[in-house]
């Protein structure tokens, strides 16, 4: 085979030769290639006399001969078997190692031999199938460095499959990927992608987290983001954990141009395969990415070491280490338990120590799913918390549960399983002293025939009292009470004793301290045989905090009451106001051979009553006034300052003025005249016998043009909007209507939208104008329907049609 590289070498190089002789450009060309091709027939001989020196060595020490026997028995095999010496070496290889790669070929040679002709042992596609692999684990042992081994795995094993990129990817232990050798990729494109953070989900973090093979077979319909993704958009995708013993190390990812059909059996563990030769590799080494990338041994911190740091813990720990029955990870040693470690089951510490996990805990695998836990933290490094966890251990056939607090980490080869049990009987008695600390309760118990009185250090801090003071009887309560609440407590002593039924009273209660609170108590009697209460059990609880809650709460409420009520007038007079100048609909207006009509449309909350206004009126001229406009703002003001606008405008009109001049004065009076408001206005002037609209804006949409199905918007001329400043001059244009044409004037509120941009939301109005009803009322009741507004704004409308 490496024969037949050399020659199809010298092939290539002499037919370079023929085209670029004579040529200086191409004799350099020419050098090069032939330069570039001795180096991969010198990269091709060195795989190859690795693996027949490794044959020989392995005939020297099957036969019992010298190197060079060993050399002339490979080459008399060879010759015999019509074969060449690199494949008889790999042969002799696979026989020898019993490894995943022989396991593979004999899958190659299964197939071949079950689809192919009895007379012929093996197929030439057979031989090159174990050749590549073996070259492939050749090149990557020799390799000096990742980068190296994803070189070798696309040329010798990766690019005969059809595959053109790889990525090799390290795994850290927060569930990072560091992007540690690719091939196939640009230097851009790998730069890119040198360090996927742990929350993004790509191909190759789905195959770590799930730690089983992902064959995709296009990257485009699974939505992954993923390297190579812009170069090979609809190319399939292979991602593997690249694992040894149950730990995983990394992942391989194999990239191939076109969807990837479904492979067979042999190809997958080919894969397969070459994934944990992976592991291997990335097991040797550590990358550190920094502003280079650089390549150090990795060091694994012995068992001995996380040992110390066990026995350093103030929390019961044991540190585990894998056991492992033909190389699959199958369970943990309990190498060794510190001093502080307590058993769920009450066992000696010398019992668990040195047994193995599932042994002394069978329960694990079960419904605590600890053992799944341990052995993902040990495959992908990340670490794993718990609180309030089921810990349950078998012993003698019965099952013992206890709650615990659960720390799993993976230091080098070793886990750390860092568990605090917890005392049920002491967590509920705390629990307790809190609860009755947080709520302020104290409780009592008094026996009646004793005179013997109990109380909880709570309830002396709720008296004011010291214990050395002694705790006060229940007959004693109205002493220590306020005068006016004796019926309450008087009824509540003849419930519990007369009657012998659970009570309850509230009072106040005057301390030592002249401090007084506000108090609750509740006791109940416990009978004896003839059914006469010899004790009396009970608490007290401080409400002082929540009865002046409830008095702050009913003046809060009665100052809400009169606050909603004004705003609600205020609010109805604001409407009434709005729609007394601006009715919602309004009488269509009569002009000659013109079709006018409006629509107002108020926001939908109530609080929001915004000043949008708009006017279509016939001026003494003939010519017919048409504008809309937003004052900046809600509420009366807005309102107020719409009103004021509004009819400035009107009596401004009369004077024959053009749109631009009508404007400046507008802003004149915004700026001067009022509380410096600023608004927004378009205005247009239409002659009837010229069918001309002359109009100008003022920081307002321009209008839209409707004609033969076609919706465009008119230019967007200068124009600052009203007020802002002392001074503006206004632009104008002149528009040429044409028989059944339409023009729209609109406010914001009509397309606004909080997730999109004008323009997008422009885009949205005119297509919608553009499928125009009948008639022009129609076509603005169209517009209100099916406006895409979410801003709650107000949205007014003027419409004309030329007839």
């Amino acid at each position: 085979m490496v024969g037949d590289a050399v020659a199809d070498t010298d092939s290539s190089v002499d037919k370079q030769k023929a085209l670029t002789t004579g040529y200086p450009v191409g004799r350099l060309a020419a050098t090069v290639e032939r330069l570039r091709h001795e180096v991969r027939s010198a990269q091709a001989e060195a795989d190859g006399r690795a693996l027949i020196e490794l044959a020989k060595g392995i005939l020297v020490e099957r036969l019992g001969c010298g190197p060079a026997q060993a050399a002339r028995q490979l080459a008399e095999l060879a010759d015999q078997a019509k074969v060449t010496p690199l494949e008889l070496a790999v042969d002799v290889i696979n026989q020898s190692a019993r490894d995943r790669l022989s396991d593979v070929t004999g899958a190659f040679l299964a197939g071949a031999r079950g689809n192919g002709s009895p007379s012929v042992p093996r197929a030439e596609s057979e031989r090159s199938a174990a050749v590549r692999l073996r070259e492939a684990e050749s090149g990557a042992l020799a390799a000096p460095d990742t980068q190296a081994v994803a070189d070798s795995l696309l040329q010798h094993a990766l690019t005969p499959l059809g595959a053109v990129a790889v990525a090799i990817w390290t795994a850290g232990s927060d569930g990072s990927l560091t992007l540690a050798g690719s091939a196939g990729f640009s230097p851009a494109e790998a730069g890119r992608w040198r360090y996927v953070p742990p929350g993004v989900v790509t191909a190759a973090r789905t195959s770590l987290a799930q730690r089983r093979g992902q064959w995709i077979g296009s990257l485009a319909e699974t939505g992954l983001p993923s390297i190579g993704q812009h170069h090979f958009p609809e190319g399939g995708r292979a991602a593997l954990p690249a694992g040894t013993g149950g730990r995983v190390h990394g992942v391989l990812e194999v990239v191939w141009p076109t969807p990837l059909e479904p492979q067979s059996p042999q190809v997958i563990r080919q894969v397969e395969a070459l994934a944990e030769l992976c592991a291997h590799t990335l097991e040797t080494y550590a990358f550190v990415h920094d502003s280079d990338t650089v390549s150090e041994p990795r060091v694994l911190p012995d068992a001995a070491e996380l040992v110390d740091l066990a026995d350093g813990l103030h929390d019961p720990a044991l540190v585990l280490v894998p056991y492992l029955d033909d190389g699959h990870l199958v369970d943990f040693h309990i190498h060794h338990v510190n001093s502080r470690f307590l058993d769920p089951a009450g066992r000696p510490r010398g019992l668990v120590n040195g047994a193995l996990l599932l042994e002394a805990y069978p329960m694990a695998a079960g419904e605590s799913e600890l053992f799944q836990r341990v052995e993902r933290v040990y495959a992908t490094g990340e670490p794993f918390r718990a609180q309030r966890m089921n810990l349950t251990a078998l012993v003698d056939q019965v099952a013992l549960a206890s709650v615990a607090d659960i720390s799993i980490s993976r230091h080098g080869n070793s886990v750390l399983l860092i568990w605090r049990v917890e005392d049920e009987t002491a967590r509920l008695a705390s629990l307790l002293q809190h609860a009755q600390r947080l709520g302020r309760i104290g409780g009592f118990e008094e026996n009646l025939l004793t005179g013997e009185i109990t109380w909880n250090g709570q309830l002396f801090s709720l008296y004011g009292r010291s214990p050395a003071s002694g705790p006060v009887p229940l007959e004693e309560l109205a002493l220590h009470a306020h005068p006016d609440d004796a019926v309450a407590i008087g009824r509540f002593l003849r419930t519990l004793l007369h009657h012998r039924r659970p009570a309850a009273a509230a009072f106040r209660l005057r301390r030592p301290d002249e401090v007084t609170r506000h108090i609750r108590v509740v006791a109940e009697p416990v009978l004896d045989a003839d059914g006469r209460p010899f004790v009396l059990r009970g608490a007290y609880q401080d409400i002082s905090a929540q009865h002046w809650t409830e008095v702050a709460l009913a003046a809060t409420r009665d100052q809400l009451a009169h606050t909603e009520q004004q705003a609600t007038e205020r609010n109805r007079l604001t409407l009434q106001l709005q729609h007394a100048i601006m009715p919602p609909t309004q009488a269509p207006l009569q002009a000659p051979r013109l079709d006018v009509a409006v629509r107002y449309r108020p926001a939908e909350t109530e609080q929001l009553v915004g000043g949008d206004w708009y006017d279509a009126v016939v001026l003494p001229s003939g010519l017919v006034l048409l504008c809309v406009g937003d004052v900046a703002g809600h509420g009366i003001e807005a309102a107020t300052s719409m009103v004021v606008l509004r009819n400035a405008l009107r009596g401004l009109a009369v004077t024959g003025a053009g749109p631009g001049q009508l404007l400046t004065w507008l802003n004149s009076v915004a700026h001067h005249l009022t509380g410096s408001i600023t608004a927004t206005a378009v205005c247009g002037i239409y002659d009837p016998d010229s069918r001309t609209l002359r109009w100008a804006r003022a920081g307002h949409l321009p209008p839209v043009l409707v004609r033969d199905g076609e919706a465009v918007s008119l230019p967007l001329l200068k124009g600052l909007l009203l007020g802002a400043v002392p001074e503006v001059v206004y632009g104008e244009d002149e528009v040429q209507l044409a028989v059944d044409d339409t023009l729209l004037m609109y406010t914001d509120g009509l397309i606004e939208r909080r997730d999109r941009t004008m323009e997008e939301s422009m885009t949205q109005l005119l297509t919608t104008v553009r499928a125009a009803p009948c008639t022009l009322d129609q076509q603005l009741d169209r517009l209100l329907t099916y406006s895409r507004s979410d801003t709650d704004d107000d949205t007014c409308i003027v419409g004309i049609r030329v007839s």
